[in-house]
């Protein structure tokens, strides 16, 4: 493939993509090609690569009818998707540092000094981090990872609809988690599209950017 027709593909998803609240009930996405768009989606950058996301994946219908619960005013595009993503941040990110830099080092990505001296310093970095501050770093980071995955899901044809209205405070423990340490950042409905959706209006770049 050619550097123009990448160039091409990426243009069509950034302006392809769009925000959808009907999907057809009866597209099922499979556990293998689900699990491949957040493959994808992980590839956002994050706070010194710790990646404090965490997913949970929700398509059961006794799933959905607890979601629905949390967030009543999505029942359309939590019952007609395939499955409705939860993003969620780990506190404790920084424990998995070694596994990510261990694996760092057996790759050859990086020297055993380089990966000790890391450890060194980011690690005691983050837990003196005030628990506002790491949630601070995990909602950029989740951020990052949540646009990725939108724009993953359609280029693998795909709609999305990101959501922020639910209750965050019953969020981690509806779905078995530690609301101590899982922050819910954002859900999103994915599945094929039953409709088109609206084209985007977006403020000119000259309103909104400064060069100075």
């Amino acid at each position: 493939m050619t550097t123009s027709n990448k160039v091409l593909d990426f243009n069509e998803v950034i302006h392809g993509r769009r925000t959808i609240k009907k999907y057809d009930p009866e597209v099922k996405i499979s556990r293998e090609e689900m699990s491949q768009i957040l493959k994808e989606a992980t590839l956002a950058p994050s706070s010194f690569n710790l990646q404090p996301w965490r997913f949970v994946i929700i398509e059961s219908q006794e799933a959905k009818e607890k979601l629905i619960e949390i967030a009543p005013f999505n029942s359309t595009q939590i019952f007609t998707s395939s499955a409705v993503i939860a993003v969620f941040g780990d506190l404790r990110f920084a424990d998995r540092a070694d596994e990510i830099y261990g694996k760092a080092v057996e790759l050859g990505h990086m020297p055993q000094e380089m990966k000790d001296k890391i450890l060194a310093t980011v690690v005691p970095i983050f837990d003196r981090f005030s628990v506002q501050e790491k949630r601070e770093s995990m909602m950029v980071d989740g951020g990052l990872v949540s646009m990725q995955l939108l724009l993953s899901a359609y280029a693998h044809g795909y709609a999305t609809n990101p959501m922020a209205g639910f209750n965050k405070e019953k969020m981690a423990e509806a779905f078995g988690l530690d609301a101590a340490r899982y922050i819910p950042i954002l859900i999103i409905s994915i599945g094929k599209a039953a409709a088109e959706g609206r084209p985007p209006v977006r403020l000119p770049v000259d309103d909104i950017a400064q060069w100075k």
